[in-house]
């Protein structure tokens, strides 16, 4: 159970951690983010040798999230396969570019369905390999294989729900993905006047299936995205100290 104290800001809560810097820009706008993650990812045990037996392969490889990547790249130990790769995510993207270098970048979108066309209307791509988590959307593996784009589905890291029960109210809620939400609704409720705020649409559809509440959906895949997506919503309203609670 968490139990969170905040000043005269509007309360935020966030369920992926923030780095220092967003929080402090939050802040320094009139917000105060109290970050509870409602997921774990755990990297999935003896990958090393199905991931080294693919790195000596010249082949098409697709990364979704941060998670996979890390995961990947841990097991690379040093290693720069010549691997086409196409990605979805701000951060994603950046932690490939940082390992592979950015020529390696064959592709990118701002989701999973998006980054499914671009597969397809590059040429010459008749198989790719996945590399995802336990929970992965079904979207990019469904586009491609109508296709006819063979798919190697290879899991390298699991999610673990963290069902904490949240006691203190809060004006806007961040989400990152359909596990967090999951997650989250399956042992809170929330005010109707409640914000809440999706890094994408697939994650607004999940929310949906949970809460008729307004939802903000960030524009561009990323936690800076979706944070000043939150920021601009709110400093849009007319009024912004009604959703600022005063001490007595």
């Amino acid at each position: 159970m968490y139990v969170m104290q905040h000043g005269c800001k509007i309360p935020i809560l966030c369920t992926r951690p923030l780095n220092h810097e967003l929080l402090q820009v939050a802040e320094e706008k009139g917000f105060h983010i109290d970050v509870v993650p409602f997921i774990r990812t755990e990297a999935v045990p003896d990958m090393k040798g199905i991931i080294q037996n693919i790195s000596s392969q010249l082949v098409t490889v697709i990364f979704t999230s941060m998670n996979a990547a890390e995961a990947v790249i841990k097991e690379l130990n040093g290693f720069k396969p010549l691997w086409r790769i196409f990605c979805i995510g701000n951060t994603t993207r950046s932690i490939l570019i940082h390992y592979f270098g950015v020529g390696a970048i064959s592709g990118y979108a701002d989701n999973a369905s998006n980054l499914a066309y671009t597969i397809i209307e590059t040429t010459a791509i008749q198989e790719v390999i996945f590399f995802c988590g336990d929970q992965r959307r079904d979207e990019l593996p469904i586009i491609l294989s109508e296709k006819h784009i063979k798919i190697q589905e290879v899991v390298v890291y699991k999610t673990i729900l963290l069902n904490y029960k949240i006691v203190e109210e809060y004006k806007g809620i961040l989400f990152f993905s359909p596990s967090a939400v999951s997650s989250f609704f399956s042992n809170n409720t929330i005010d109707k006047h409640t914000i809440l705020f999706a890094i994408g649409e697939t994650t607004a559809g999940s929310i949906r299936s949970y809460s008729n509440n307004t939802i903000v959906v960030s524009e561009s895949a990323g936690k800076e995205n979706l944070v000043n997506t939150m920021i601009t919503y709110y400093e849009s309203l007319e009024n912004k100290n009604q959703f600022v609670e005063k001490e007595n």
